[in-house]
């Protein structure tokens, strides 16, 4: 009998495992680099937001736009800046019918919200401004 040794099956099979590993991250890692960016697209939008869900309603006004999501049992509104930058009053509020409106006020750059109300089988209402500027939604998502 002869001890396994360099040359032996024990160094045979090392060599193969790690041939075998270098194939996989050669032929496996580039798939899963390509397959990124398509994973990762629609939640990219929903980051920039703060809302998760599907686009319910959206209302341009001159200085930005008010956007709703729905989602589940969820709503989320925010107030998103046509022209990010300087710091100016905005403001966001979303109401479920029969429930209490949640607002997001201050002194913002990009995007007053989000805020978020229950909204299971229910109506909701939103509104945001920015400035001077305004627009609200009246009663969706009945």
């Amino acid at each position: 009998m002869t001890a396994a040794g360099p040359g032996g099956a024990a160094g045979r099979s090392a060599a193969v495992f790690r041939k075998r590993r270098l194939i996989v991250r050669l032929l496996v890692l580039p798939l899963l680099a390509g397959l990124v960016p398509l994973l990762a697209a629609p939640g990219a939008a929903h980051a920039a937001t703060g809302c998760s869900g599907r686009p319910a309603k959206t209302v341009e006004f001159s200085t930005g736009e008010l956007r709703v999501y729905k989602s589940r049992g969820l709503a989320c509104a925010v107030t998103v800046a046509k022209k990010p930058g300087k710091r100016r009053t905005m403001s966001v509020t979303l109401q479920a019918r029969g429930g209490h409106a949640v607002t997001d006020k201050g002194s913002y750059t990009k995007m007053a919200g989000p805020v978020t109300v229950n909204a299971l089988n229910r109506c909701v209402r939103a509104s945001g401004a920015i400035g001077k500027k305004s627009a609200s939604t009246g009663w969706i998502l009945c």
